[in-house]
């Protein structure tokens, strides 16, 4: 279906979209390599100035001092949570173009959180954003990522808690019972 449709566009539309295309591509691997080194200020460099950003902890951030406090508490404050985190990004489909300054893009990820407590997560995750081109360059202006509700490693984890606690209160109560049992059969 995409090759018919690049088939049926004249060449010079062709070769802009794929010179747009690949705009895309370097401000996604600008963005990636920003994250993979911790660089909050770059990755800031790669956000439209009034972007708006909905974290997969339902939080959202306004504009680029939003995004900026949001990832310097998650990451460097007193209280922080995520000790680093790195993010393999896959695209679904080439971004959806809207005139020469507007485009969707949309795809999975596999977010790998390492938090302060030492435990590490593989987080599959979905993800879209809104691009737009000012001032001859591309921009995110909004951004949204989000986990699957039902099915996700803090859950797991959290599973795997209730299941220790289980056994453990149940072999308790179990020995509590049986020595009960002959303090009972001593007394009596």
């Amino acid at each position: 279906m995409l090759l018919l449709f690049a088939v049926a566009l004249p060449a010079s539309s062709q070769e802009k979209d794929k010179a747009t295309h690949d705009e895309l591509r370097a401000l996604r691997d600008g963005m990636l390599e920003a994250i993979k080194k911790g660089d909050i200020e770059r990755q800031l460099v790669y956000l439209h100035p009034n972007v708006v950003v909905t974290w997969e902890n339902a939080e959202v951030s306004r504009g680029r001092d939003g995004v900026r406090k949001y990832l310097n508490r998650m990451l460097n404050g007193t209280d922080k949570a995520v000790h680093a985190y790195t993010v393999d990004l896959t695209v679904d489909e080439l971004t959806i173009l809207y005139g020469g300054n507007t485009g969707i893009s949309f795809g999975g990820a596999t977010e790998h959180f390492k938090l302060v407590s030492g435990t590490e997560l593989n987080n599959p995750a979905r993800w879209s954003a809104t691009l737009v081109k000012q001032g001859g360059k591309w921009l995110i202006a909004s951004l949204h990522a989000s986990s699957n509700l039902f099915e996700n490693p803090v859950l797991a984890i959290q599973r795997k808690i209730t299941y220790i606690a289980g056994g453990v209160s149940l072999l308790a109560g179990l020995v509590l019972g049986f020595l009960l049992g002959r303090m009972r059969k001593r007394a009596a």
